[in-house]
């Protein structure tokens, strides 16, 4: 499969047009899907994870609870991701409920996920405005593994900052500092986040003291006896491996060509990937239909339950040399393949070269 999209800006954004009208009744969020999947996915998540933290040690149940929890509870997490893409004043409740029962007990509320929008805005992708980028295509392997290892620190560093959270209320300066710098799920720690000026500070600030509250709460009852001290390894343990699944989806998520210039949105979504693979595997590591991120950052406004449909009519009814066709992969590992070898062909030229705002 060829993945060398055309080399000049007008072929790269016209086929947007087109694919607009074909998936423009696609929009509307199903309230009833939302709803059923996070609900089950989070009893599936929840009740596997309290096995998990009460089966014999090193059993092979307790291996299976955890390999179970993890996926379920990755999947919960990743309603973040559609959270911060619902239009302002949609599906309020379940904004609000998803923080309650799995956003604040799992250390991820949803504030923590809005410089999400930088990563999908044309001015700042790839550029060092966009946290979760990094130019992992036009460096060496090195760097691939630097990123991996952030896999065993995250949930330290995410721990210890829900800890420390109510020392960032001692000053205002402190508290900006803290918003700016360590307040956002990033893979580039140089990363600043800019507050808007209308941001709920009050919201963030309540969801902030509550994720501390239960940070606090599993050493506090460690040393009240309520539960032993193994329970920090074997949270760790899930925490890292819920985490690490999002990682390896995030490493295939993009070509990661672009070398801190600004780009056209058409590049962005020729930079990014859509997978096919196997079915049920491909959606264990890819949920809610993250499988089709070129598609997402072409439309992503687009809800999960109708990607899989935008994706085929796409496939079916552009013209055989759309760039859409350039970002579909069979697999996983066809992606990590070209990440390795850094492509310097037309698609590498095209990042560097081509298609600059």
């Amino acid at each position: 499969m060829s993945h060398t999209p055309p080399t000049t800006a007008n072929q790269t954004n016209r086929f947007t047009t087109d694919a607009r009208e074909i998936v423009k009744d696609l929009s509307y969020h199903n309230p009833f899907i939302y709803w059923f999947d996070f609900l089950v996915s989070l009893s599936i998540g929840y009740g596997f994870a309290a096995a998990y933290l009460n089966a014999t040690l090193f059993s092979a149940e307790q291996l299976v609870c955890l390999l179970v929890a993890s996926f379920a509870l990755y999947r919960v997490a990743s309603f973040m991701h559609e959270i911060v893409h619902f239009r302002s004043g949609e599906m309020k409740w379940f904004r609000l409920v998803w923080n309650v029962i799995a956003g604040i007990p799992m250390l991820t509320p949803t504030f923590f996920y809005q410089s999400h929008n930088d990563h999908h805005n044309a001015r700042h992708y790839g550029t060092e405005h966009d946290g979760e980028y990094l130019p992992l295509g036009t460096g060496n392997v090195s760097e691939i593994a630097l990123f991996l290892l952030q896999i065993l620190l995250q949930p330290i560093f995410v721990t210890l900052r829900f800890l420390l959270a109510p020392f960032s209320f001692l000053h205002p300066r402190l508290r900006q500092w803290t918003l700016e710098h360590a307040s956002s799920f990033v893979i580039d720690f140089r990363y600043r986040r800019k507050i808007p000026r209308n941001a709920p500070l009050m919201s963030w600030a309540a969801m902030d003291l509550l994720c501390s509250l239960r940070a606090w709460a599993i050493f506090a009852f460690i040393l009240a006896g309520v539960t032993d001290w193994t329970r920090i390894p074997q949270l760790y343990a899930l925490a890292t491996l819920a985490l690490g699944w999002n990682h390896i989806r995030t490493l295939s998520a993009h070509r990661y060509l672009t070398e801190g210039h600004r780009v056209s949105h058409a590049v962005q979504v020729i930079d990014s990937t859509n997978i096919t693979g196997v079915p049920i595997l491909t959606e264990l590591l890819f949920p809610l239909g993250m499988r089709y991120h070129a598609l997402h950052h072409l439309f992503p406004y687009l809800p999960y339950h109708n990607l899989g449909i935008a994706h085929r009519r796409l496939m079916n009814q552009l013209p055989a040399n759309s760039p859409y066709r350039a970002t579909v992969y069979p697999s996983w590992f066809a992606v990590i393949s070209e990440l390795v070898r850094s492509p310097e062909g037309e698609v590498g030229m095209l990042m560097s070269e081509g298609v600059k705002e």
